[in-house]
């Protein structure tokens, strides 16, 4: 039966939560659990990408798109993970989901005025994630008519007039907020902020405010730069890697190359994650012919360790204070003269480590002493180490007190600015760094806002704008009255999915710039916007040829991506011409040349130059193989940090054990997905068929809870503020993962994760620790 849309937003506004849509598509059969035993990659991602470019109709198109997709600049950037080009020119640097990322976009399916005039958006909202987004790409610009409660056909030109007449009747301008997903290139993203702070506002959210903020905030506390300092050779040349909160094979899955080659040539690989994911224990790298030939595997770890969620701290806190308790006895433990010439607060921070009692880390940590001094031990043994983090450390309470530990570690055996060593943040997806490179910054500095003043001829806000989680609550209270999101799915990637829907429904407009429809198209506000625009599969036709855009890699590299196939419609435009519209029609009398920047991006890179520092002689250097490096001061034992050195810190360690009777739960994506992407309802490295409303729980913890595998279960999640959430009828299966933890899917528990309940170091959202008693369904 439908549900109207005045009665979807009674039950909102009431706080009922009735049926939610299902995300992935309708089972194909009956559930089931059977743990997956075959290498990472290899000849399971070969059937998988077959399967997939079959039922996707594109065995051509797929093909064509793999052999122009991450070389140098003679094709296109991947638009899924920002693992960077391999240094080599290697052929073939693709992955399973990659490919389906891509072809996902390339898809011949289309959604255009016929689409929308057949379906209502009520009845659109009780459709699955999947079915939505696979109805294929946008074709043209869509206004909503609340009268007939569909979607209709709109001009750009009064499309940008829509947003341009209701910006220009705010009453401030920090009553809009400007989204943005990690698939923006840089040049979109400077036009984008530029608008955005020329209107008035830093209310800049972006996916990062939800993944990687604490990783800034606290490299820029210890190091001064808020970025890695390693890059590709460095992996290719050191003795040890540490790989935490990080489930590779499938978030990253190029980073399976650089494992396997590690251990080929020796170096001592040591994951850490509440779950042994695939990549932590064997691959067959696809472009290895005669290994995809003969079976053979290579390891890609030599010690794995299952902290509890929460536990990486106390780990890293036990391999510090084992290092320094060795250096008692033997002073090569310590590299005492980088310490003395380029940190601070070591004594500080020696203090608190031999202040921390063993019990108290083996406690938090959930490991024995003995694996804990195993991995202080290839620490300590190895000349060149690297940590390589993601998502697993930074969504927590003390995420930024975390990854500060992170650094401490790798000061006392001064592993930072020689070949081979350094931290190593993995940025998710896409362009998520180069956004924050090029100004998508609710936090901007002063020194950036002084330079964009000098060189773009505008006064910016000093203020500090919104970020996601106060972009929500802004929305909810009415304070934010216009979201415009560039690319992602608003609605489903943030937290408190309830409380969102509320947040987006209460808002005068709400304009979604995409590829195709999702969740935030049928959650919007009182007036809405579709804009359709190019993939990054696809030629950007302008008037001075074909243009290219340019994206960040997550260890600094900037470098060109071309599109090669023709447009999915006559009626797409690139993003930066979709924002230099809107903008042309918010800022009537404004300075900025915008069509002129639409016209050729190479005039946009050559403002970019004069007003990011690393970005000098853009249009040139970009253009070189492989493109440029950022640089990174800290790399060269500059840092740009209070006192000008490294700085230790010296934080206690969290109480991460939870209380008798409940759970830490941490939401995680499964194989076949991406961000809010969905694929299928199998998750084939962790052994999942048919299913994704599950929660995965010790045995233990499910016998003792007298719950049966596959038997249904309530899931309650409590607040900061004491408030409750729910989820019920989730199905258990039980995985070999630390007692005490318990794990599901992304974005079905996004629903469990309170809008208050964030970082007080990061304000980031805490997807990764939330505090559940779980119970048979009753």
């Amino acid at each position: 039966m439908s549900t109207s849309r005045d009665e979807q937003q009674r039950r909102t506004a009431e706080g009922e939560q009735g049926p939610e849509p299902r995300v992935g598509p309708a089972p194909g059969g009956e559930p089931s659990f059977r743990p997956y035993h075959h290498p990472a990659a290899g000849w399971g991602a070969a059937k998988s990408v077959s399967r997939f470019l079959a039922r996707e109709g594109a065995l051509v198109d797929g093909p064509r798109a793999i052999v122009r997709m991450n070389h140098e600049n003679a094709g296109f950037d991947c638009p899924g993970c920002a693992w960077p080009d391999d240094t080599k020119g290697l052929r073939l640097d693709i992955c399973e989901n990659g490919i389906k990322h891509v072809t996902w976009e390339m898809t011949r399916k289309r959604v255009g005025r016929a689409f929308f005039a057949e379906h209502s958006v009520s009845e659109l909202s009780e459709w699955s994630d999947f079915a939505l987004e696979d109805q294929g790409r946008l074709t043209e610009p869509m206004v909503y008519d609340p009268g007939r409660d569909h979607y209709v056909p709109i001009s750009w030109r009064d499309a940008f007039e829509l947003v341009g007449r209701t910006l220009r009747e705010l009453d401030a301008p920090g009553q809009a907020a400007f989204y943005t997903s990690g698939r923006l290139g840089n040049e979109a993203t400077f036009l984008y902020q530029l608008m955005a702070r020329e209107l008035g506002t830093n209310n800049l959210p972006d996916c990062s405010n939800m993944c990687h903020e604490a990783s800034g905030r606290a490299l820029e506390a210890s190091l001064g730069t808020g970025k890695g300092t390693v890059d590709l050779k460095d992996w290719q040349s050191t003795d040890a890697l540490f790989i935490m909160g990080v489930n590779a094979a499938s978030n990253a899955p190029r980073m399976l190359t650089a494992l396997a080659e590690a251990y080929r040539r020796g170096a001592q690989i040591v994951h850490v994650n509440p779950l042994i994911e695939a990549a932590a224990r064997r691959t067959i790298i696809p472009h290895d012919f005669v290994d995809m030939a003969t079976g053979h595997s290579t390891r890609t770890s030599t010690l794995n360790l299952q902290v509890r969620i929460g536990g990486d701290m106390a780990l890293l806190r036990g391999m510090a204070k084992a290092v320094l308790e060795q250096a008692r006895s033997d002073p090569k433990a310590l590299d005492q003269e980088f310490i003395e010439r380029h940190t601070i607060g070591f004594d500080d921070y020696r203090k608190v480590c031999e202040a921390t009692p063993w019990q108290e880390i083996e406690r938090q940590s959930g490991l024995d002493r003995a694996d804990i001094l195993k991995a202080a031990r290839v620490y300590r043994d190895a000349d060149r180490s690297i940590v390589s983090w993601c998502l697993g450390l930074s969504q927590h309470e003390h995420g930024v007190d975390t990854v500060r530990e992170i650094v401490n570690l790798l000061l006392l055996r001064g592993n930072l600015g020689r070949e081979g060593a350094g931290p190593s943040p993995v940025r998710g997806h896409s362009n998520v760094q180069g956004n924050r490179t090029c100004g998508i910054d609710h936090r901007p500095s002063a020194e950036f806002l002084d330079r964009l003043a000098a060189v773009c001829g505008i006064d910016p806000p000093r203020e500090h704008g919104l970020d996601t989680v106060g972009t929500v609550a802004a929305m909810r209270r009415g304070d934010v009255k216009v979201f415009v999101g560039m690319g992602g799915n608003f609605a489903l990637a943030a937290p408190d999915t309830l409380l969102t829907y509320e947040a987006l429904r209460s808002c005068d407009l709400t304009v979604q710039v995409s590829t195709k429809l999702n969740r935030s198209h049928v959650v919007h506000g009182r007036q809405a916007l579709i804009l359709p625009c190019l993939g990054r599969t696809e030629k950007d036709h302008r008037r001075s040829g074909i243009q290219s855009t340019s994206v960040e890699d997550s260890m600094s590299m900037v470098h060109l991506s071309v599109g090669m196939k023709r447009p999915a419609s006559r009626h797409l435009l690139s993003e930066p011409a979709i924002i230099a519209g809107m903008a042309r029609a918010a800022l009537p009398h404004s300075p900025t040349p915008w069509q002129w920047y639409a016209e050729d991006y190479d005039r946009i890179r050559d403002t970019m130059a004069q007003v990011l520092d690393g970005f000098e002689d853009f249009n040139r250097r970009v253009r070189l193989p492989l493109g440029f490096r950022i640089k990174q001061p800290a790399r060269e034992l500059v840092f740009l940090t209070p006192s000008g050195k490294a700085e230790f810190s010296a934080a206690p360690l969290p109480d991460v054990v939870p209380a008798p009777g409940t759970l830490a739960l941490g939401t995680m994506r499964s194989h076949d997905q991406w961000n809010t992407t969905i694929y299928s309802d199998n998750d084939r490295y962790r052994g999942i068929k048919n299913l994704r409303t599950l929660v995965f729980m010790n045995e233990d913890d499910m016998r003792e809870r007298g719950i049966c595998e596959f038997g249904p279960v309530d899931i309650v999640s409590t607040a900061k503020d004491g408030t409750t959430r729910s989820l019920d009828g989730f199905l258990a299966v039980p995985y070999d993962m630390p007692r005490g933890c318990a794990a599901g899917y992304m974005p079905e528990m996004n629903v469990l994760v309170a809008l208050c309940d964030f970082s007080e170091q990061s304000d980031q959202p805490l997807m990764k620790h939330l505090r559940v008693t779980i119970a048979p369904s009753t």
